[in-house]
């Protein structure tokens, strides 16, 4: 990739290792399922990146599986919030500084409380987006939770 992103130079400065990888991007198809098939990797180790608001909280990230969906039931308990309902996608750019396809828990405009899914720790290495459509980050799990500072849980369907 010629040009770093936000996230990748966060990463760098942090001292943390990745690699990326580079797809292509079918405007038709910005499924995280296609990301997976595209990069050639298993699709539980493909993460998405979710952005929502809860009701006591205001605004957390959450990190899933590409074929998995958000239990929002789920996800309110483990938040701390009674209600949790997702951000819009119009109100994404302005909020992370990222668009959808492209969203990535590294390097938003503000840090907000992240939560990946339990089953990422089954999983050396995993991907999330390099925040740009086109790219993922491919490296260590337990460093993308230590940097980001995430909590694990199970919140998924």
């Amino acid at each position: 990739m010629k040009n770093k992103t936000n996230a990748m130079r966060m990463l760098d400065a942090a001292g943390i290792s990745y690699r990326v990888m580079e797809y292509t991007v079918d405007e038709n198809d910005l499924s995280g399922s296609h990301i997976a098939d595209e990069i050639g990797m298993a699709h539980e180790q493909v993460f998405k990146t979710l952005v929502a608001k809860g009701d006591k909280t205001g605004h957390v990230v959450f990190c899933i599986p590409v074929d998995l969906e958000i239990d929002l039931k789920k996800a309110a308990r483990v938040t701390g919030n009674k209600r949790i309902e997702m951000v819009h996608v119009k109100d994404l750019l302005a909020l992370t500084g990222y668009i959808r396809g492209g969203c990535s828990p590294i390097g938003m405009k503000k840090k907000f409380p992240t939560y990946i899914d339990a089953s990422a720790c089954e999983h050396d290495r995993i991907t999330v987006s390099a925040g740009v459509r086109g790219a993922q980050l491919l490296l260590d799990t337990d460093k993308l939770i230590g940097f980001v500072n995430a909590v694990c849980e199970n919140f998924t369907v």
